[in-house]
């Protein structure tokens, strides 16, 4: 699963990455800012603890898998991903540093207005269409998994569940809340636009500040998205956002419009001249409310809220 990283004359690698601080929490361990000593180069570590079951050693062994062949590829809005090596009973995997935080993290410091959500949204499907050119369902899209970098780039991270898309899956997995219709349903599959869905639940999300069924339980959440009509924007928001939402959220799979297609919809359109840099502005505010209300706060590149359910 993990090589032994070394730099010229046989360093190990445990002694070349130093953590600096602990920046966030997932689901099999910790994320830490971390340096590089080499080249002083800014990093972030991934310490998971491999003394768990089977089947969570099986998602960080598929999720490394996946992260190698996507930087190689140098597949666009990908998470960089520089190698992983064991640590005494720890795995360590070297990533790139996304100083902006995530998604997640920034939304504490307000709601995200749209012209923002359709630039992060714009990001996010560049990364999908690429991932599902190559037959690579996400299976976990939210806020708290698209990253911005210190210049406004947007990362899309955590492919611990991620799955090829060779033939339709029909594994229930994911975080309830952005879980489409056809995932929770027994005996029924699903494929790529199951993370359609997702998108849409995420840009539901970012505008209302939570995904809706926030207030209930997860698997309450479980039982009702199944039966439910699919949520939608109130008519407070714009016309093209809440019918690119419309368009995510349709109940049957085949009705979505695929990553390409919601490319070219007008509330992308509208934005498609405006920088990814505009995005600074968003980091920006974050810091200036994390001075004023946030100080006492862990500083997080993986939300530890409500997605992390």
């Amino acid at each position: 699963m993990a090589s032994k990283l070394q730099a010229a004359g046989g360093v190990p690698a445990s002694k070349i990455y130093k953590k600096l601080k602990k920046v966030g929490k997932g689901a099999y361990g910790s994320v830490y800012k971390g340096i590089d000593t080499r080249s002083n180069k800014i990093i972030a570590i991934k310490v998971l603890n491999l003394d768990t079951e089977d089947d969570d050693v099986d998602d960080i062994q598929r999720e490394i898998s996946l992260l190698s062949q996507l930087t190689h590829a140098k597949s666009q809005n990908i998470t960089p991903y520089y190698g992983s090596f064991l640590n005494d009973t720890k795995l360590w995997i070297i990533m790139d540093y996304a100083a902006g935080g995530s998604v997640r993290t920034i939304m504490k410091a307000g709601n995200i207005e749209e012209r923002y959500i359709a630039v992060i949204t714009r990001e996010v499907l560049l990364a999908l269409s690429y991932l599902h050119r190559n037959q690579i369902i996400h299976r976990d899209i939210k806020a708290a998994n698209i990253l911005l970098t210190a210049e406004g780039n947007v990362q899309l991270c955590d492919f611990g569940v991620a799955a090829s898309n060779s033939f339709r899956r029909s594994t229930f997995v994911g975080t309830p809340y952005w879980m489409a219709p056809e995932v929770i349903r027994e005996g029924s599959s699903y494929d790529f636009k199951a993370d359609i869905w997702s998108l849409g639940i995420t840009i539901y999300e970012m505008a209302m500040g939570n995904p809706p069924l926030s207030n209930v339980e997860p698997m309450r959440a479980v039982s009702i998205i199944p039966k439910t009509a699919p949520p939608r924007l109130p008519d407070t928001f714009s016309q093209p956002i809440r019918e690119f939402v419309e368009s995510c959220l349709s109940e049957h799979p085949s009705e979505r419009l695929n990553a390409d297609e919601l490319l070219k919809s007008k509330f992308i359109r509208n934005i498609i001249k405006v920088p990814r840099s505009a995005l600074k502005e968003l980091i920006a505010k974050y810091e200036r409310w994390k001075q004023t209300n946030g100080a006492s706060k862990r500083f997080s590149i993986i939300s530890n809220d409500i997605s992390d359910r």
